[in-house]
């Protein structure tokens, strides 16, 4: 995933020492230190409430990464131009 996303800042949750902390909890760490959480987990935007939030979030239909990649430049199309507090879900086939 890393590849895809040359020439931005990008870690995991995983990496952060923050597996298993809550969507919540996750999307409050995240918004302190990063622009934007990609994220596979299709319930995070009924789940949470995102409304004033200064994240921006992306969100995979899938964590395929052949899928991923085939949608790269929907992807990073995406990527390059989100803005603060916006949501988006682009369609990887």
């Amino acid at each position: 995933m890393h590849k895809l996303f040359a020439g931005h800042d990008c870690t995991t949750a995983q990496r952060r020492g923050w597996r298993g902390v809550k969507n919540g909890e996750l999307i409050r760490r995240a918004e302190a230190e990063f622009d934007l959480l990609v994220t596979s987990d299709q319930n995070l935007r009924y789940q949470q409430n995102l409304t004033g939030r200064r994240i921006a979030v992306l969100e995979l239909s899938t964590n395929d990464i052949r899928r991923i990649l085939t949608a790269s430049a929907a992807i990073l199309a995406a990527v390059d131009t989100i803005g603060p507090g916006e949501f988006r879900h682009p369609e990887i086939p």
